[in-house]
């Protein structure tokens, strides 16, 4: 097959949807099938190279909002029997769409997560999805949700009530040969100057506005809490929010306990896993649907604390393989990081819990047929979607 996989973002830049759609083209190549991918800008615009086993067509942007770039270069998309995008994608989707009206392109997508705006945008987001995102959505020959529990608390709903055989269900994947509780992370906590003794409370995200439902606020507020003095949190990843967060460490007298280590690559990503005790993801809104971040950390043997919200519950099972905290409640969120630091059997045990089941359900070896067969499907029932 040749396929166009379409996202607004992609490696090296370091986000969950750009990751998804690398390994979904990556994991198609793998099989024999054609891929192109086609995103945004330029990959030496400060960000480094494209990855070498993947064909990558950068268009250029006429504008961009945040990470949403308007592509006109999308309107000549040809050659291709499917296209798949990665949505939201502000901009994006709405070119597919009108060429799919136009020239009866066909299309599936991935519904990676609501746009939930915050403050004065917020009725943005609701009626854009009033609008034209029921549209773009009804349009697809198949929408992928990344969890049912997502898809049923989410905009997905009304979707899946009205044509219910349209959606199914396609998990994110990791990476376990990358990600693996084997690798080495002394270096990096020697790098720290950290003793044996100490412990490593690990944070990985964007930290730019389009997160901001990442919950690095309530994390800090936690720390203030917990009050231990033997405890560094690591924050992995960069954005335009950065310098407000180390700020607000810093007035929070945190600013010997929390390192802001900015951007790493994904090679270095799995020893940072390494190196820590424990992953903490505290996120506040239903921006957040999945979280990779869990299975990267999970694959690495390592436990996870996150918030209860709907897709992210889907991923860890609360007491076995992670906790669970009310979202936005930084004493529940202090008192879990508590537990899991006082108790090193039970970081053991949730960690080889979680290495057995990102093996046996999210591995992307595992993923990656399911997503052929739902191409297959789509070729095969051909016509127009309404």
């Amino acid at each position: 097959m040749r396929i166009a996989h379409v996202t607004a973002t992609f490696p090296p830049q370091y986000t969950g949807t750009g990751m998804v759609c690398y390994h979904n083209s990556l994991g198609l190549v793998q099989l024999g099938h054609e891929v192109t991918v086609f995103t945004a800008g330029s990959a030496t615009d400060g960000e480094g190279r494209d990855p070498p086993d993947v064909t990558v067509r950068r268009l250029p942007a006429l504008l961009r909002l945040g990470n949403a770039p308007l592509l006109p270069g999308l309107l000549r998309l040809s050659g291709f029997d499917l296209v798949h995008l990665h949505y939201p994608f502000y901009f994006g989707a709405e070119l597919l769409w009108f060429k799919s009206l136009a020239q009866g392109l066909p299309y599936v997508v991935t519904y990676h997560q609501d746009v939930l705006f915050s403050g004065a945008l917020e009725p943005v987001a609701r009626w854009h999805h009033r609008l034209l995102g029921t549209r773009i959505l009804r349009r697809a020959r198949r929408v992928l949700a990344t969890s049912w529990d997502y898809a049923r608390a989410s905009r997905l709903a009304d979707l899946l009530r009205s044509h219910p055989k349209r959606v199914t269900e396609l998990p994110n994947g990791v990476d376990v040969e990358r990600f693996h509780p084997a690798a080495n992370g002394d270096n990096v906590r020697q790098s720290y100057g950290l003793r044996p003794t100490d412990r490593v409370v690990l944070f990985v995200g964007a930290l730019d506005r389009a997160h901001y439902f990442k919950g690095i606020e309530v994390l800090l507020r936690a720390l203030v809490e917990l009050q231990r003095e033997t405890m560094q949190l690591w924050v992995v990843g960069e954005g335009n929010l950065r310098e407000a967060y180390q700020r607000q460490a810093h007035e929070m007298g945190l600013a010997e306990r929390v390192v802001f280590c900015g951007r790493v690559s994904e090679g270095e990503l799995a020893t940072r896993y390494a190196a820590c005790d424990m992953l903490v993801l505290p996120s506040t809104t239903m921006g957040e649907a999945f979280g990779v971040v869990l299975l990267e950390a999970m694959a690495c043997g390592k436990p996870v604390i996150a918030s209860n919200l709907p897709g992210v519950r889907a991923v860890v099972s609360d007491g076995q393989d992670g906790l669970l905290v009310r979202p936005g409640d930084a004493s529940a969120l202090s008192e879990a990081v508590g537990r899991l630091l006082d108790d090193p059997q039970l970081r053991r045990q949730m960690g080889q819990l979680g290495r057995c089941k990102v093996e046996a359900q999210y591995a992307w070896p595992r993923i990656i047929p399911r997503l052929v067969e739902v191409y297959e499907q789509v070729l095969a029932e051909g016509g127009a979607s309404v």
